[in-house]
């Protein structure tokens, strides 16, 4: 898949990658998602155990077959540290270069971690999204910010997630009895659009599928790489 001119380079200090996160944060769009969807991309992200490699897998679920397409692996090396706050600066190189190898072009990524539930409102779901100009969608297992109240124990309850004030998300059970998951926007769709398409894509598990495999495959490849 061809994607669009990077619109910054990688190999920075933390100070100019929380200055990117700031100047990128203002171009991410929330609204309507046009179309059906279709083709769902999945995204998850590993690193080796010597903490040299970034690797990266990347799957396209068929939505209305209920079905995977396509998948593919990829790594980098890793040139960026871990700064709490910045990892979309580590893992999205090796995610990129996942999404290049997909020969489907998706309706939507869905990336396993935060979008606008984010200190700065930047996550990988957001920068990923921008990079490739594919409406995204932040999925994660865990809370990074905000707090909410409490859920039903059913498939379909949620309450809202928020960070100072301002709703960043959705706390979502996509199963009865499970713990939920944390959606919020990437760009190019709204958090109603982002909540409805995660719950498409829960077929009897915690994790939608689309990231449910590609965690799978990224967990898989990180042992034998």
């Amino acid at each position: 898949m061809k994607l669009p001119r990077m619109l910054h380079r990688w190999n920075v200090t933390p100070a100019e990658a929380i200055l990117i996160q700031r100047k990128l944060a203002s171009k991410v769009e929330i609204t309507r998602l046009r179309g059906p969807v279709r083709t769902v991309a999945g995204l998850d992200a590993s690193f080796t155990r010597d903490e040299k490699w970034c690797v990266a897998a990347g799957v396209i679920w068929d939505v209305r077959r209920r079905v995977l397409v396509e998948q593919c692996v990829e790594r980098r090396r890793l040139v960026f540290p871990y700064v709490p706050g910045l990892l979309s600066f580590r893992e999205a190189p090796a995610l990129l270069a996942a999404i290049r190898e997909l020969r489907t072009r998706p309706d939507v990524l869905m990336c396993d971690g935060q979008g606008l539930a984010h200190p700065r409102r930047f996550g990988i779901a957001c920068h990923v999204g921008l990079l490739t100009g594919i409406p995204s969608i932040g999925c994660a297992k865990s809370i990074l910010i905000g707090e909410h109240g409490a859920l039903k124990p059913t498939r379909g309850s949620k309450a809202a997630l928020t960070d100072r004030g301002e709703r960043v998300g959705t706390v979502l059970r996509t199963r009865d009895g499970v713990n939920p998951v944390y959606v919020s926007v990437g760009t190019a769709i709204d958090l109603p659009g982002a909540e409805r398409i995660v719950l498409m894509c829960s077929a009897g598990y915690r994790l939608p599928e689309p990231t449910r495999l590609a965690h799978q495959l990224c967990c898989k490849a990180r042992l034998t790489a």
